[in-house]
């Protein structure tokens, strides 16, 4: 870290002891570290809310791999949106479950409508979006 900037925080008492027990929850080594990580999740947050700039994050979706034409539409849909699908995993749960994970970057908004668009996809029992950054703001 280049320019560290020392400055105080004043919290109720209760707070701080509920802080500090999701400090040692979480492993955090300090309470700059657990400060520092809260503040890059809220700006992570915001860059997502607000649409602006590049981000990225991951698609995760469970669903029947026996439902026709299934797998087809799927792939359909990542390739209609190639310029935000970095990369895909696929995990065979069981018999009939499997899990994609797919890896994008882009514009929030545009990165939103392929997660719901995938989501919406028959067979698909569950779909998230998980949001990230790219790493370039997070310093």
């Amino acid at each position: 870290m280049s320019d560290l900037i020392r400055f105080g925080v004043s919290l109720e008492k209760g707070l701080l002891a509920r802080f500090d027990k999701a400090i040692r929850k979480n492993k955090w080594a300090s309470r700059s570290d657990a400060l520092r990580d809260l503040i890059r999740a809220e700006l992570i947050k915001q860059d997502w809310t607000e649409g602006e700039g590049e981000v990225a994050g991951a698609v995760t979706l469970i669903y029947d791999h026996h439902r026709r034409d299934l797998l087809g539409k799927l792939t359909d849909v990542q390739h209609d949106y190639q310029g935000l699908v970095l990369s895909t995993l696929h995990v065979h749960l069981d018999h009939d479950h499997c899990l994609e994970i797919i890896a994008v970057k882009g514009i929030p908004a545009e990165i939103q409508k392929l997660a719901a668009t995938l989501r919406t996809i028959p067979g698909v029992m569950h779909g998230t979006l998980m949001m990230s950054a790219t790493g370039k703001n997070l310093a």
